[in-house]
């Protein structure tokens, strides 16, 4: 019993020591962002993060009706492919927000300033989960660099923009990436 005791001691503090370690390091990265931000990207990376739900509707929505009209079976199947794991990230980031419901850095820490104050937990980043879904699934059904890079590059923005505009930890952005991307390969099983 006393062994069992001191193991669960053991695992509890150093849970709690790595834990506010990553607090640390989420807190000083966007403490340095904060002081970096100019008006010119803040405007940028707001419409960017603003639009992403846009475009995450419009890429199986274009490959829908591009299928359609050249009557490519296979890229109304990709359409399906990258709907249905980019809805499916969406749930999933709902669902583990109301489990961890971790509070916006700016509740946390009132020496932040947020762009904008949204009214959800932070833990995961629900546009970063998408924007990774998305761009992987996309790059699974056109493994192509010239559909890759730009996907890519799309969804580390979004990610950053989160970060930029204070409304999510770093931490929360990675672990978005992480649920989106493994969505998308988990959701392979779809593609024709």
């Amino acid at each position: 019993m006393k062994k069992a005791l001191l193991v669960c001691y053991i695992f509890c503090f150093t849970g709690v020591r790595a834990q506010s370690r990553a607090d640390k390091f989420d807190l000083r990265v966007l403490q340095r962002i904060e002081t970096t931000r100019s008006e010119n990207e803040t405007r940028i990376l707001k419409a960017i993060s603003d639009a992403n739900n846009y475009v995450n509707l419009a890429v199986p929505a274009g490959l829908l009706v591009g299928g359609i009209l050249d009557h490519n079976k296979d890229m109304r199947q990709n359409a399906l492919y990258v709907a249905s794991s980019t809805a499916s990230t969406a749930v999933l980031n709902l669902a583990l927000k109301k489990i961890f419901r971790r509070p916006r850095p700016f509740q946390m820490h009132v020496s932040l300033t947020p762009v904008y104050k949204p009214s959800q937990y932070s833990f995961p980043s629900g546009h970063t989960s998408a924007s990774f879904s998305t761009a992987t699934a996309l790059t699974m059904a056109y493994p192509k660099w010239y559909v890759a890079a730009p996907s890519f590059l799309w969804a580390g923005t979004v990610g950053y923009s989160r970060m930029y505009l204070g409304v999510h930890y770093p931490t929360d952005v990675a672990a978005g990436a992480i649920l989106g991307a493994g969505t998308a390969l988990g959701f392979g099983f779809i593609r024709p």
